[in-house]
């Protein structure tokens, strides 16, 4: 009786309290609190709808901040007119608060960089969907008996992309479970709040909020090959379905 009262024990601590491996630094278009360790960079690729491509490149400057720059076109593959985004957008990330068994780990953040087409109007002067712009984001990890099982909040706000009139501070949600060593499991949620008043109202393609989902394949240890589903609260009346994209990352370390 008392072994098997050690062996529940051990188990509900590896469970709950147990990590054995760093969290992914963003899930879909969310962050995490992770980072980059100092001393390593992660190149990405996000094929969008449309022929859109964009591509980033980050590096863990130390092991609590990391900076990147992105860059792309919302149709660079195809037959029309190409048109490129306006600038390169900054994405950078500083870890505040480190997790430990009662605590989420916290971090203070950028991302400038929004995702579909541009609109370059004076009126609007955003992307199809808006840019994180400034946030904070927390994290909590634990060891379940598949894998890791990641939990992550946070509130944003997009300075850059208040011409449309709506300016409001944004939250999401998210979390990732590893089914394997190779497979993972990601879903999350962008409520939107600064989509739903004034003009962006008008613009939003999805029915209050961005519910997006995804399975990561993590094939060799350094390249990771995701197929996400994007926007699956979409709206009917503005776009014909939901979004089918591609990312690639991979992370090396110098």
């Amino acid at each position: 009786m008392k072994k098997a009262k050690i062996i529940k024990y051990v188990f509900l601590v590896s469970f709950f309290y147990g990590q054995e491996y760093p969290p992914p630094t963003d899930l879909i278009t969310i962050p995490t609190a992770g980072t980059l360790v100092r001393g390593s960079f992660s190149m990405d690729m996000r094929i969008q709808d449309e022929g859109g491509l964009i591509a980033g490149l980050s590096v863990g400057i130390t092991d609590r901040f990391q900076f990147g720059l992105s860059y792309g076109s919302p149709n660079l593959i195809g037959d029309d007119s190409l048109m490129w985004y306006p600038r390169p957008e900054a994405r950078l990330k500083y870890l505040i608060i480190d997790e430990d068994i009662s605590m989420p780990g916290i971090a203070f953040g950028m991302n400038t960089q929004g995702l579909g087409r541009y609109y370059d109007s004076d009126s609007l002067q955003r992307y199809a969907t808006k840019a994180l712009g400034v946030y904070l984001a927390a994290s909590k990890n634990w060891k379940s008996p598949v894998g890791n099982l990641g939990v992550h909040s946070g509130i944003n706000y997009s300075f850059l992309e208040s011409t449309d009139g709506d300016d409001d501070p944004n939250l999401f949600f998210g979390l990732d479970l590893e089914l394997n060593p190779e497979f993972s499991v990601l879903l999350e949620y962008n409520s939107a709040l600064n989509e739903n008043d004034m003009t962006a109202k008008t613009m939003s393609i999805s029915r209050g909020g961005y519910l997006n989902a995804a399975v990561r394949w993590s094939f060799v240890e350094s390249l990771h090959l995701e197929l996400d589903l994007n926007n699956l609260l979409f709206d009917d009346d503005i776009v014909e379905y939901f979004k089918r994209e591609i990312k690639i990352t991979y992370i090396e370390y110098f």
